[in-house]
Parts: C-alpha cells; structure tokens; sequence
C-alpha cells in the first residue's frame, strides 16, 4: 500500500490517546445508541458510526484494547492494511494477516483482540441499499454463485456469518483495496459512483476467488455450496453431480437435497441455466456454427441443444444471434448448422 496513506491510517486517534492514557476499554458512546436499546444489547449502530447518513464509510479498527463481543445492524469488511489482528467470530478465532479481507453480515458476533501500533485495520461499514449499484456493476448475467454470496453477506444466518478470504497475494485484490481506501479517504461525501464501481470491480475478482473463501467450521454446507457453484462455473463443459459428490465426499442424494434447499433449483438446472448463458454469449459474440457452440457449451447432440434453446429462450439460435447483431447494427452471414 502505499506508504503516505498507509501513514495516515496508522495515525494515533483520539479514541486511542484516551486508551493510551489510562482509559482501558473502547468509548462505548462512539458506537452505541442513545437509547440504550442497542448499547445494552451490544449492537454497534450505524447511526454511530455512518457519517451524516452515508450508505458507506471506513474507519480504522481501534487499537490497543479489547473491542467487547458485539454484532451491527450494518454489513461490515475489514481489510487488513498492515500486520494482523485477531477476531472471534460466533466462538471460532480468526486471524487476518496483511492484505487479507473479512466479511461480516449482520448475523455475526464479532470480538477483536487487542492490536498493536502497526496493526491496521480498517473497516468498511455499509448499508445494504449501498450494494444495489454496486451488484449491478457485475452484470446482469443471473449468477448462482454471486446470489449466494450475495446473499450471505446481506440476509442470511446459516450458522457461518462470514467470509475469510485469504488474498493476500492477489495484486488485483490489493490495488482495488487501495483505490477504494483513498476514494472514501479524498472525497466521502461526494459523488458514490466511483466507489460502488470499484467495489463491485472488487466482487467481481472475489467472485474468481472461490477458493480462497474459507468459512466456519460450524458452515460446512455454505463451504460445499460455494465450492459446488464454482465448479458448475468453472466446469461447465462436463460438470456433473457424481463427480462433485465423489470429490467433495459426500452422496449423490444429500448433495441434491442441499442444491435444493439453497438455491431453490436442481443442480441439473444450474447447468443448464450456466451453459445456456454461454451459449448466448458465444452468439452474440462469436461466427461459431451452432452445432460448434453446442459441443463447446457441454451438449453434444445439437438437435438437442437446439431444442432446449428453443424452450427456454422461446426462439431459435439463429434468431438470438439475429436479434444480437441487428440490434448492434450488423447483418448476419449465413450459418451452418
């Protein structure tokens, strides 16, 4: 990161120069409610730590102290700038070394350990209206993998409130990071085009990060799920049930049930829905033969292939490229099939 803004992240604040002075516990005023309601419950507010009703805003984690177990009524992620900081998470430990990042929905219960002076952390603190532009910015495209993320950052407890993900590594990761840091840091109160932009550019490198997410131990079947989407996205060509169940260890019919249960579809569905988006792309964007496009979506029959475009798109694959290219202003070469 860059050292003149990593320098004023690491700044002492004044919350921290009452805790070095003698004060040895978080100032509870500057997160809790006025009514007591939340601060009784150990509910950090966003009317607390959202400024002048912004729908996001950053921080640094406060230093030198315990922050008490206590869950938000907003999103949370922490980005680890420099050194570490340890977190338990619904009674797991955790620690995030540098460069690394942690999502928080509102489920979670969150308990920081002390931090030393060049342990930096900084927190993200949003509102879920604030993801709506940015989830957008990912595309339109339905994204099995992308909804259920989706949805356990913002509305779901499914006994794993969070998301680790370990990428450090990733030079495409940390110089988004940075950009947000310094957009939120420069102007927070102006214009959020430019950080819901980039933070849905962030989700979409996270997206092709699957395998970095790690999870709780008690969230098995979120772990499985999130690793069975990425697969089907991935694999797609010859994705099948049997080998997932087979590698991930598991049968055939509990796998199903799961699918099912957290995605409202069969995995057979899924496929299908993640070939035929493919295919649609490769129409409007390529001169393959559509017997070509079958083999390379994972259907080799093409009269099939053809067959289910039909029913699902409710025209035939000469027609969806002809659409494409005339409302691009194109004319269409003849096709073979």
């Amino acid at each position: 990161m860059n050292r003149e803004l990593l320098q004023k992240l690491s700044e002492i604040t004044d919350e921290e120069k009452e805790i070095l002075s003698g004060h040895r516990q978080v100032n509870r005023a500057l997160y809790y409610a006025d009514d007591g309601t939340k601060r009784k419950e150990n509910i950090v507010d966003s009317a607390r730590v959202l400024t002048n009703g912004r729908l996001i805003d950053i921080r640094p984690n406060v230093r030198f102290v315990r922050f008490p177990a206590h869950t938000h009524n907003y999103v949370e992620f922490v980005y680890m700038a420099e050194g570490s900081t340890t977190h338990i998470i619904d009674g797991h430990q955790l620690t995030l070394k540098e460069g690394d990042l942690l999502f928080l929905n509102q489920h979670a219960t969150q308990e920081i350990l002390p931090a030393g002076r060049y342990d930096v952390a900084i927190n993200f603190m949003i509102l879920p209206s604030f993801f709506d532009t940015a989830f957008r910015m990912m595309g339109n495209a339905e994204n099995p993998l992308r909804r259920f993320i989706i949805s356990c950052l913002t509305d779901k407890d499914m006994g794993g409130n969070y998301l680790y993900f370990d990428v450090s590594d990733d030079l495409s990761i940390q110089n988004l990071m940075e950009n947000l840091i310094y957009i939120m840091q420069k102007d927070p109160d102006g214009d959020r085009t430019i950080a819901q932009t980039t933070m849905g550019l962030l989700f979409l490198h996270l997206l092709h990060s699957s395998d970095r997410i790690h999870v709780s131990r008690d969230s098995y079947e979120q772990k499985l799920m999130i690793h069975l989407l990425a697969y089907i996205e991935d694999e797609y060509k010859a994705a099948s049930l049997s080998a997932f169940a087979e590698n991930a260890k598991t049968d055939v019919y509990t796998l199903s049930r799961l699918i099912k249960k957290s995605t409202g579809q069969t995995f057979t569905g899924l496929l299908q829905d993640k070939r035929l988006e493919k295919a649609c792309f490769l129409l409007k964007n390529t001169k393959l033969s559509f017997s070509d496009i079958s083999a390379a979506v994972g259907y080799e029959n093409a009269s099939f292939f053809h067959r289910l475009f039909v029913k699902e798109k409710g025209c035939t694959p000469r027609e969806y490229r002809l659409q494409g290219r005339s409302g691009a202003g194109e004319t269409q070469a003849p096709e073979t099939t």
